[in-house]
């Protein structure tokens, strides 16, 4: 009886082993990370603004369009990389990472997806140079319901005009392209939904309240009020009574992206804490040394890799054109769980110190709390899970 692997002709790799590029991309945007935006990491959470010029540097290093092609002005690259920069950004800021998640996995993927050439040619330029996008789904009674739309579209003329009202919309403060959805047909319920892109300058378009949040400050939440806001036939992204179906695959690549951010926030949560017990004495030893710190180190590490292999694997499946609903849902929510359960060992760990703003792990406690809640509460996700095993 053979007791060695099958001789396939080629190595066996890790899941998470990845090329050289991808390694070399990595690196470059740990390194952006960690330079510049961990410095600004503190400042940004307690003012609730994200720094302009920090922005500005996302849009420099290319980092707001990865996955747009090069024609286009993007970097060409793929989800695979989105999820890279992501966790790496969140291990930093997971604010600043949804921002750079939001663009890509939402508003870029579904503007690629979707739209003809003539409006590609028109929107991926901008999205890939200097202008942020926001993803306007939800409303006060239609969170994870997206049945329950009550923003309304009405043709006219050539065009449509739009009412009502938005809420919860991240990037809302710095975006300058929306992607609203709204009921062209209330008739026929979700199959009328419809996906518009909006300018932020649109007569009757306004962004309002912005959102005092328990964490990830530093990214915008707002509401979003469309009062007759005109736009015309070549604004409507994909067909009239598309808009579900574009929702729901952004989304469900979206959950990947959400998975990344807090597999990154559980990683420098992780970070901190291992650094903090190997400097840290009590009764003349380090506290690394002492073994219920070291179990409690080890737990928290593998909970991140399990977190990490279902991220990974999800994207994987989703670059090769394989069934992955199901395993997003698993992995957003793992890694919410995940991200909840370290970053608060984590803030044990550190005592009293992990408790001040000074440490940085009370930040990321605080962040951790949005992955059980958006892009589709923990609860949507298993019955996701549940209704696609038991199809």
């Amino acid at each position: 009886m053979s007791t060695g692997p099958a001789n396939t002709g080629a190595a066996v790799r890790p899941l998470t082993d990845i090329q050289e590029e991808d390694q070399l991309f990595r690196a470059s945007v740990r390194r952006f990370a960690r330079e510049r935006v961990a410095p600004k990491a503190r400042e940004m959470d307690e003012r609730a603004a994200f720094d302009r010029a920090l922005l500005a540097e996302l849009f420099e290093l290319g980092l707001m369009g990865i996955e747009i092609p090069e024609q286009f002005g993007g970097a060409g690259g793929t989800l695979f990389q989105s999820v890279l920069a992501i966790e790496e950004l969140s291990a930093a800021d997971p604010a600043a990472a949804l921002v750079v998640d939001v663009q890509n996995t939402l508003v870029n993927n579904a503007i690629l997806r979707w739209a003809s050439e003539a409006q590609k040619r028109r929107w991926l330029p901008r999205l890939a140079s200097d202008t942020v996008g926001a993803y306007a789904l939800s409303e006060a009674g239609a969170g994870s319901d997206a049945f329950a739309l009550t923003t309304r579209a009405v043709a006219e003329g050539a065009g449509w005009v739009l009412d009502g009202r938005k809420q919860w919309i991240s990037n809302a403060v710095e975006a300058g392209l929306f992607l609203v959805f709204a009921n062209a047909r209330p008739e026929a319920g979700y199959k009328g939904i419809t996906c518009f892109v909006v300018g932020r300058n649109a007569a009757g378009f306004a962004v309002g309240r912005k959102e005092d949040k328990l964490g990830i400050r530093a990214s915008s939440t707002c509401e979003l009020s469309l009062d007759g806001v005109r736009v015309g036939a070549d604004d409507v992204l994909g067909e009239v009574g598309q808009g579900y179906k574009i929702a729901m695959a952004a989304l469900n690549e979206g959950r990947i992206g959400i998975g990344a951010q807090m597999t990154g926030l559980a990683a420098g949560a992780l970070d901190i804490a291992v650094r903090y017990t190997k400097q840290r004495k009590q009764f003349g030893r380090l506290i690394s040394e002492f073994q219920g710190v070291q179990f409690a180190l080890a737990r928290m590490a593998t909970d991140v890799e399990t977190a990490r292999l279902l991220v990974y694997n999800a994207a994987r499946l989703r670059e090769a054109g394989a069934p992955f609903q199901k395993e997003a849902a698993m992995a957003k929510l793992r890694a919410s769980e995940v991200a909840e359960g370290v970053a608060s060992h984590a803030l044990e760990l550190l005592g009293g110190y992990g408790y001040t703003k000074e440490a940085g792990v009370e930040k990321l406690y605080r962040d951790a709390k949005i992955g059980s809640i958006y892009e589709g509460t923990s609860h949507m996700q298993l019955l996701t899970i549940a209704k696609l095993l038991l199809a």
